[in-house]
């Protein structure tokens, strides 16, 4: 599996965060409207699927028509900097394969969100306005040809410039968070 280094955080204001964006010399990517169907999952036999790293898979659908992913993740959740482990594919029959997984597994809940992304370097920093939550920020430092410090030091100057230190840090993912308010 893939590895990258996350962090989360509540904000009160995204717009706060576009001067140290522009001192990081972070790079707009693109700005999406992002749908995350969040499916069940089960534990594999013999193993133990704990709340504290529960593993999550999901369908992202975005505002362009051709593009989805389907999504599976391990991460603990905790309030600091954590690494999460994930699988990737694209997927393009999106409505075929939700309505497969709807009658697998079943939809546990669903995110909607917009998203814009950055980016410095290997992290990636996502804007998020998440519907019925508020604003968030999230910064995933893939590991993709640095060490494992180089890629941490990364992702700790990129926490550093954009003041993250003093920000509200948010422990699960964004499917926990729309369950509990629902």
């Amino acid at each position: 599996m893939a590895t990258n280094l996350e962090f989360k955080a509540r904000c009160q204001s995204l717009e706060d965060l576009y001067p140290r964006l522009t001192e990081l010399n972070a790079k707009h990517r693109e700005t999406v409207h992002q749908i995350d169907t969040y499916f069940y999952v089960t534990g594999i036999e013999g193993t133990s699927i704990t709340e504290a790293c529960k593993p999550r898979l999901k369908l992202r659908e975005t505002d362009e028509d051709d593009e989805a992913w389907l999504i599976y993740y391990e991460r603990p959740n905790q309030n600091e900097s954590r690494y999460s482990q994930y699988h990737l594919s694209k997927i393009n029959d999106p409505s075929t394969l939700k309505t497969l997984l709807t009658a697998a597994l079943g939809i546990e809940t669903i995110v909607k969100k917009q998203r814009e992304i950055w980016l410095f370097k290997n992290t990636r920093i996502h804007l998020d306005a998440v519907a019925d939550l508020g604003q968030y920020i999230e910064l995933e430092t893939v590991f993709q040809g640095q060490t494992e410090a180089e890629a941490i030091d990364e992702h700790q100057h990129v926490k550093d410039i954009l003041h993250l230190d003093t920000a509200a840090p948010v422990a699960v993912s964004y499917s926990d968070l729309v369950m509990h308010n629902a």
